[in-house]
């Protein structure tokens, strides 16, 4: 026990420190166009903020329902400079009515601010970045940590209470290490 700390306080500290984990780089993403941004995004222009990416299908009714508004409510609710969201279009169905101007009226129909890329086709059906992140559908909501590392990756409709505390886990870690 450190000197002058009761083990109360040493289990408070224990609880409120991640434990260390070999946390893996995220892979870039493999994308053809970029939407409500006036210059491509990377991960490696984004290192040093959290990044938020939901990968969506606008034919996906979870990803309209929830997903992408869940997103929305990222973007409103964090400052840009410790949190970046990215929206994924990962077409793996549907090819022929999920075309990159289908994307842009739906964008600005739904009102999606936030950057949105257009996963490459691999010419097998399945997006270049959707196989790199290993997803098994849409709506997916991946978390990468300010040094670059895949953090949590979400598929289907998590709560948001779970991602806002997961998203401020990360801040703070990045806070705390400068």
């Amino acid at each position: 026990m450190l000197r002058g700390t009761t083990a109360r306080q040493l289990d408070a500290r224990r609880c409120a420190m991640p434990p260390q984990q070999n946390w893996s780089p995220a892979p870039e993403l493999v994308v053809d166009q970029w939407f409500n941004t006036d210059e491509p995004q990377s991960l490696g222009t984004l290192r040093g903020r959290v990044v938020v990416i939901e990968a969506f299908q606008m034919l996906c009714p979870g990803c309209v329902a929830h997903g992408i508004p869940q997103a929305q409510r990222i973007a409103q609710a964090f400052p840009t400079e410790s949190v970046a969201v990215l929206g994924l279009h990962t077409v793996f169905e549907h090819h022929a009515a999920m075309t990159p101007v289908s994307l842009e009226a739906f964008l600005h129909e739904y009102r999606v601010t936030f950057p949105v890329a257009v996963d490459r086709p691999d010419g097998a059906g399945m997006p270049a970045t959707m196989q790199a992140y290993r997803m098994q559908g849409t709506p997916t909501l991946i978390l990468i940590d300010a040094l670059g590392r895949l953090r949590k990756q979400w598929f289907g409709a998590p709560d948001d209470i779970t991602v806002g505390a997961e998203i401020m886990r990360l801040v703070s870690e990045n806070a705390a290490s400068r």
